[in-house]
Formats: C-alpha cells, structure tokens, sequence
C-alpha cells in the first residue's frame, strides 16, 4: 500500500488559510440567518396562539361581566320586593361601589411594590461606560 493522498486530502493541502476562515465565515453566517428565519417563525407562531387566548379571555371577560350585570339586577330586584325598588337600587350600588374600593385599594398597594426598570436595562447602560474604559485603558 502506498500513501497516496485523497483527492479531499489534496484539496485541503492547496486551501489557504484565509480561503479557509472564509469558507468558516460563510458558513457561521447561513447558520445564524438560518436560525433567525426559525425563531421567527416560532414567533409567529406564539403570536398566533397567544392573540387566539387573548380573544377568547376578552370573550370570557364580557361574558363575566354580563353575568355580574343580571346577578346585580336580580339582587335589585329581590330587595325592591322588601324595601322598594328605589331603595333596593341604592344598596345594591352601594356594594358595588364597597368591592370597587377594595378592588381599587388592593391595586394601589400592589402598584406601589413595583420596582423601576428592570435590572438589564441597567446592565444596558453601563456597556457604554464599559467601552469607554477599555478604550482609554489602550
């Protein structure tokens, strides 16, 4: 057996370098733009999905709400046939307006343990700072 070199093997050997980083360079770059058009269409794709759930919660909201609507107007009601109608009406709006300052309590307070911006958008400002101290330090 003799050692003969491949015709991949004699390839190789009249490949420069610089032929080679750039067959690297190319390739690293349809990977990259490879993986982009992926991620997008995963997007896309949880877009799609979430904006469906986000229709179908609205649906569920209104449907809510129209179940509070005639829950209030029956409580209206039934207490009209005890105190009178004009009557009944006040009270029940009253409770609604006892659960809508609880509600608006219990909002404010939960707002108010909201921290500022979020710790990268800190990190993001300080990357120019960064530069500037390496390109000084040169």
């Amino acid at each position: 057996m003799t050692d003969m070199p491949t015709p991949s093997q004699q390839k190789a050997a009249e490949t420069s370098l610089g032929e080679l980083v750039g067959e690297v360079s190319r390739d690293l770059s349809e990977l990259m733009r490879k993986e982009l058009e992926l991620a997008k269409a995963e997007l896309r794709e949880s877009a799609k999905r979430a904006g469906k759930g986000a229709g179908l919660m609205g649906g569920a909201g209104y449907a809510a709400s129209m179940a509070v609507l005639f829950l209030s107007l029956a409580l209206w009601w039934a207490l009209g046939l005890l105190v009178g109608l004009g009557w009944s009406g006040v009270i029940v709006a009253v409770i609604w307006a006892i659960i809508a300052g609880i509600l608006f309590a219990v909002g404010r307070s939960r707002l108010k343990t909201v921290e500022g911006a979020p710790q990268t958008v800190e990190t993001v400002k300080e990357i120019p700072e960064a530069l500037k101290r390496n390109q000084e330090n040169r």
